[in-house]
């Protein structure tokens, strides 16, 4: 393990960042327990072993590169790594991102690989950034973000999880940027459960059973609720069309059964729905969503009914058994500039 200083070459020194050095093999977990405010963990390329816990505030974990760093289970240390929220002890997150009063903390540049639980898991965090991670076959999530704030996701590719590839939870004030990410093969592609503020801006979600859920559900012993004030612009929804929900240890156990959904909106408020690519979203199994784009009452279960949803700009196409499905609630929504295929059979308003 090495600590070198980098700096720009181009500039006046006005900050020097800390910078250790993690061969595989050494131990990245002593290196974050060091690292200064305002330093760097580099992970250098080649198979490190995890979980890894982030505990200190200002700091960056960085790979070489997710395609070179990989961090994998095996890593044998008496560090007491938080799980996730009502996992039993057996269930290990990668990395993981939780103390008290913690704020400023990057993960990037690296692969995290095949854990009982999440990829990433963040909880408690004011200034969350995973940037340029894949997290691929980790059981539970892949990149989760829990009761946090200042939240950025971007350039993350996830796949292989039993949840959301990327989920984002209990977040009322998330300012969250969840951009430019692929998310393949999960129950839900991206998830914003009952979190505010955010932005799913340019991301594809493809072979999913759902590519974007965005849900106001009341659990009891949770925090308060409610999904609004929320965008998802500029992504592609293409052939989400895996069952999940139907088994009880499968994809998606918890939930209900979803199939052949691009975006589900339940008991939301003031969410826009923006220049998106829909398409070829076609359930395999059977579904309480019967549209690509799906908009829903949660009132039932302790939500609401969804208000000032705005769907406009889209381009939907091949999508069964319709483009929109809403429930009678959909005269409070807005549909404009619109180009459906297959839609509601007494047609839907906004068509181009």
């Amino acid at each position: 393990m090495t600590l070198t200083a980098h700096s720009p070459t181009n500039h006046p020194v006005t900050e020097v960042r800390p910078v250790s050095e993690v061969r595989p093999g050494q131990d990245a977990q002593a290196a974050l327990d060091q690292a200064p405010a305002g330093g760097e963990v580099r992970l250098l390329a080649g198979e490190h072993r995890g979980p890894l816990w982030v505990r200190r505030s200002d700091v960056r974990l960085r790979g070489e590169g997710a395609h070179l760093t990989r961090i994998v289970p095996g890593a044998h240390t008496e560090v007491d790594v938080p799980r996730l929220h009502d996992a039993p002890p057996s269930v290990l997150s990668g990395v993981v991102v939780h103390g008290d009063d913690l704020s400023g903390v990057s993960v990037e540049a690296l692969t995290v690989e095949g854990f009982t639980g999440a990829g990433v898991y963040a909880h408690s965090v004011s200034g969350i950034r995973v940037v340029g991670v894949h997290a691929i076959n980790d059981d539970v999530w892949g990149v989760y973000v829990r009761e946090s704030e200042a939240v950025e996701v971007v350039g993350c590719t996830t796949t292989g999880a039993q949840y959301a590839g990327i989920g984002l939870s209990f977040c009322p004030d998330s300012r969250a940027r969840i951009a430019d990410c692929m998310s393949h093969g999960n129950a839900f592609g991206v998830f914003v459960d009952n979190s505010s503020g955010a932005v799913v801006d340019r991301c594809t979600a493809t072979g999913n059973a759902i590519g974007v859920l965005m849900l106001n559900q009341v659990y009891e012993g949770e925090p308060e609720g409610g999904v609004r004030d929320c965008l998802v612009t500029g992504c592609t929804l293409v052939a989400n069309g895996l069952s999940a929900g139907v088994e009880d240890e499968g994809l998606g156990a918890a939930g209900p059964p979803i199939s052949g959904v691009g975006i589900g909106l339940v008991g939301v408020e003031r969410v826009a729905v923006v220049g998106n690519e829909i398409r070829g979203n076609v359930p395999s199994g059977p579904s309480v969503m019967e549209g690509a784009v799906s908009i829903s009452s949660s009132a039932a279960f302790g939500g609401d009914d969804p208000r000032d949803v705005t769907v406009m700009w889209n381009s939907f196409d091949a999508n069964e058994p319709r483009d929109v499905h809403g429930d009678d609630t959909r005269s409070r929504q807005r549909f404009t500039h619109n180009r459906f295929g297959v839609s509601w059979a007494d047609g839907v308003p906004g068509q181009l």
